[in-house]
């Protein structure tokens, strides 16, 4: 446990950072910006490539895989019960339901799996259920009740695929299956920038948290309560059980199955809903509130597991 809590204790001190470089304003809402895409579409697709190389395939995708999916499903399908028992619009249900089930993996997956927990490949199986399954569904949904016109479906198979995250997991995973080597003039530069991923995500969410509004009117105290509780508590604890229980998990992979079912709702709903204009002030709030709980709940999860 004592790795662990040093684990998160680093990262909390470069998200600290970052919200101080945004304080004294040597880094403002461009630069956070800046310093996201780069890490998006450049140091951590370098990351995941390098890191999955060398991980065999069938760790990632087996048991860890179903506990993640099953903390999904559980969180997500009693959120759409609850969204049609309260009648809420389908646009408002499909963002509360990202609300309770998207876990922040690549903000603070990233670099949770790979200080915390000593593997990077570990957020895989979240990354994927996400970027394949959850993202693609939600998105859709969207799509077609707030277009005029339908989604082709070219449009819809081409979401996942067009994910950096997503191909550069598919690419290193199939690296791994191949027990193919990249060549050094190839490794190397990857290796270089893989580095600069998990410290430019935390500076960058370290500003996001500064400079972002914080929580105001507008979204009852009940409606939040529900999806916090089901993102920090009932997501979680369906991948444990599933975990243990059902695929036999333990040690390092159940905790960290665990661990990250129970990341904050990520940043990007707020985007998605803003896109959308559903369920914006929600995205908002249960982000926050989400994000503040975090750390209790991850330090409650290490000190019952690790």
């Amino acid at each position: 446990m004592t790795g662990v809590l040093e684990g998160f204790a680093t990262i909390a001190i470069v998200i600290a950072l970052g919200a101080l470089l945004a304080d004294r304003g040597i880094v403002d809402a461009h630069g956070q910006r800046s310093l996201s895409l780069a890490s998006f579409y450049l140091a951590s697709p370098a990351l995941l490539v390098t890191v999955l190389e060398d991980t065999d395939p069938s760790r990632v995708l087996s048991g860890p895989l179903v506990a993640t999916a099953a903390g999904v499903v559980v969180s997500a399908g009693i959120m759409l019960a609850v969204a049609r028992v309260r009648r809420l619009d389908p646009g408002t249900s499909v963002v509360a339901t990202l609300c309770a089930a998207y876990v922040n993996a690549g903000n603070l997956g990233i670099p949770i799996a790979a200080y915390a927990l000593g593997d990077a490949a570990l957020v895989v199986p979240a990354l994927l259920m996400q970027l394949l399954v959850l993202q693609p569904l939600a998105l859709t949904v969207l799509d077609v009740v707030t277009s005029p016109e339908r989604p082709s479906v070219l449009r819809i198979l081409s979401r996942p695929v067009t994910n950096p995250l997503t191909i550069a997991s598919v690419a290193g995973l199939l690296l791994a299956a191949t027990d193919t080597t990249l060549p050094q003039p190839v490794h190397a530069p990857l290796e270089l920038v893989a580095g600069m991923a998990v410290p430019a995500m935390l500076i960058a969410y370290g500003v996001a948290l500064r400079l972002g509004p914080l929580p105001g009117r507008g979204v009852t105290p009940r409606a939040l309560a529900t999806v916090t509780s089901l993102k920090m508590v009932v997501q979680p604890a369906a991948a444990y059980v599933v975990g243990r229980f059902g695929v036999g998990l333990e040690g390092t992979e159940l905790f960290a199955v665990t661990l990250l079912s129970a990341l904050p709702t990520a940043q990007n709903v707020f985007v998605v809903a803003m896109r959308y204009e559903r369920g914006v002030l929600l995205a908002r709030d249960a982000i926050f509130v989400s994000t503040m709980a975090s750390a209790p709940v991850a330090i409650l999860i290490s000190a019952l597991l690790a």
